[in-house]
């Protein structure tokens, strides 16, 4: 059978950034019900070449051709929506109201909801329903999956595999792109590469294609050398001078300095644990928290030790930020205890931005003091300097942040959070429109760092990659916990995080042994059950001191500590500050070991109490 004609096929397509070439001779076609990814890095162009294709955006040059009449419909990545209801904003392009209405309520939103005041999660699953009702020939998704919690990528990924369109989306999600594309375009170097098959293979593909360039550079290098030789020492070209082994011989170098300037610059990353934390690091113990008629947290207890790398995860509104605002001691419970431990030092990352106005520069941004350098990790560090280290030009110091796309909005945030010392990083929802290799570099530095990582994230691939521990809550009040990443955690609590599913893994496993075991008619006399176990007086007793030696060892720390930061204190009398430096590190080490002993303590009653 032969091929489809493509419904848009762009040809040598060239386009000017200002003094900046951003496309130079991309050839792109998108087939009936094809659903492909659209990759690059950020400030690549990957939106811009979107406006392309719906012919938003005119080419410098180039050929744009369309089949017939294709009905576009686009998701951009930050949605503005529209008019008095939800309904009004999703029928006012191409779609009749009743499918307009049909799709807000599949992606669980009232149709007759004000268009105002919307949540990050809701103005995007808004988005998605106006798009999937105007019922497109291409439906153009950039970065769908921020701000959507994971059963909505779900939802999102079966409507995507169902649909009779055809794709084109941009996004970081590797699991949400490995389960919907079946081809991928490949935006590097002011050109589109294309792989006939899904994002599951272009790690590899991509791989091979730069050791070839690689490889071909190198060839380059060594003709241009060989050339240089020749042309310098051959008697017969000094006395001739050969004009045609000149040019050619420019034109390789031409050739070498355009692959060279296209080189990507590598993301440099860092970050210092400064000092270390004591071994625990918090302590939850039956912690509640209702808002209202509202329970968010039912009685939940756990112990989060240094060096956990430990991943919230859950719908939108389940609670995740105000767990970690108890576990960082900023909000109290209702019910339980809270205990943190000694010399925290947490950086958090917040999703909601709050930090950046839209017409503060991004000077400004890294240096909220003044001035023209920023304390990097204890270093003295020029701003510029220090920007580029995170990909961005020195022309864009003075731009308002309004200018700066969502991926390096984002890359900012991770510049002023990672230039302070931390021996805790929370991360909320850190991978919202980085790119692929930013994450990468991402997730190295996060393996690498030797504090303790708390991470809230819909981004199950980057759960999977980094997370000890997975913290689950499912909207309700219940909360599960269980070792490994998401994929650990949905295979020992399937259907945990539906509506109205079963709330606690163990109601599920005794609901299933009931089943498949009935209770015979008469049952036999059972054994007798024995009676948990319980620490000796002596370890009752102990357990007891060391948790008033908790309360009392960090104040006195604390409190020398603060002698010790008198600027004076050392010209004026060396033995004082001999003796509180003494001090200060005879408390910070019998509060290390009353920690270790009390926590062996508790496992211990743990193992015991079963």
């Amino acid at each position: 059978m032969a091929a489809r004609p493509p419904l848009v096929a762009l040809k040598d397509v060239r386009l000017q950034d200002g003094q900046r070439p951003l496309f130079d001779g991309v050839d792109l076609a998108i087939e009936p019900r094809s659903r492909a990814a659209l990759v690059g890095r950020n400030g690549a162009g990957k939106s811009t070449l979107m406006k392309v294709i719906m012919a938003q955006v005119e080419p410098d040059a180039g050929d744009r051709s369309v089949q017939g009449a294709v009905r576009f419909s686009h998701v951009p990545q930050e949605p503005e929506i529209t008019g008095d209801t939800l309904l009004d904003y999703a029928s006012s392009g191409e779609a009749e109201r009743w499918t307009a209405e049909a799709w807000l309520t599949t992606f669980g939103l009232d149709p007759e909801k004000p268009a105002v005041n919307l949540s990050g999660g809701e103005t995007r699953r808004a988005a998605l329903a106006k798009a999937f009702a105007e019922e497109p020939d291409l439906l153009l998704l950039d970065e769908p999956t921020n701000h959507l919690d994971i059963l909505a990528i779900e939802l999102l990924e079966t409507e995507l595999v169902q649909a009779r369109c055809a794709v084109l989306v941009v996004s970081h999600d590797r699991a949400f792109l490995n389960r919907v594309t079946d081809r991928v375009h490949w935006l590097e170097g002011r050109r589109v590469r294309t792989l006939d098959k899904g994002f599951v293979a272009f790690d590899a593909w991509a791989d091979k294609v730069m050791e070839e360039e690689a490889e071909s550079l190198r060839r380059l290098n060594k003709k241009i050398e060989a050339e240089t030789y020749t042309f310098y020492r051959s008697i017969t070209a000094q006395r001739t001078r050969n004009e045609g082994r000149a040019r050619a011989l420019e034109a390789l170098r031409q050739d070498r300095a355009e692959r060279v300037r296209d080189l990507p610059r590598e993301l440099n990353l860092g970050v210092d644990s400064g000092v270390a934390s004591g071994k625990l690091v918090a302590e939850l113990k039956g912690v509640s928290k209702t808002f209202g008629d509202r329970t968010v947290l039912k009685p939940f207890t756990t112990r989060v030790i240094r060096g956990d790398r430990l991943a919230i995860v859950g719908p939108n509104g389940a609670g995740k930020t105000t767990l970690v605002k108890i576990l960082l001691g900023e909000l109290a419970p209702d019910e339980g205890t809270v205990r943190l431990g000694a010399n925290l030092e947490p950086v958090y990352l917040d999703q909601s931005r709050e930090g950046l106005k839209s017409d503060m520069t991004l000077w400004d941004a890294l240096t909220p003091g003044g001035g023209d350098s920023i304390l990097v990790r204890g270093v003295s560090k020029h701003v510029a300097a220090y920007a580029k280290d995170f990909l961005f030009q020195e022309g864009q110091l003075r731009q308002p942040i309004s200018t700066l796309s969502g991926g390096e909005r984002n890359r900012l945030l991770l510049a002023r959070a990672l230039a302070k010392p931390a021996n805790m990083l929370v991360l909320d929802e850190p991978t919202n429109d980085l790119d692929m290799d930013t994450l990468d570099k991402l997730e190295e530095l996060l393996e690498s760092y030797d504090g303790t990582l708390i991470l809230v994230s819909h981004d199950r691939d980057f759960v999977d990659r980094l997370a000890t521990s997975t913290i689950a809550m499912n909207g309700r009040g219940d909360i599960v916990e269980t070792p490994g990443g998401w994929t650990d955690f949905i295979r020992q609590n399937p259907g945990f995080l539906k509506p109205g599913a079963n709330p606690r893994p163990q109601d599920r496993e005794a609901a299933d042994r009931a089943a498949a075991n009935p209770a015979p008619s008469t049952a036999a006399p059972s054994a007798p059950k024995k009676s948990p176990g319980k620490l000796s007086f002596k370890d009752t007793h102990r357990l007891k001191e060391l948790e008033g030696l908790l309360v009392s060892l960090p104040a006195d720390v604390a409190r020398h500590e603060a002698t010790l930061s008198d600027p004076g204190l050392y010209a004026r009398d060396r033995k004082a500050f001999d003796r509180a430096t003494a001090n200060a590190e005879r408390a910070r080490a019998l509060l290390a070991a009353a920690e270790e002993e009390w926590l062996a303590l508790e496992e211990k009653k743990a193992a015991l109490t079963g």
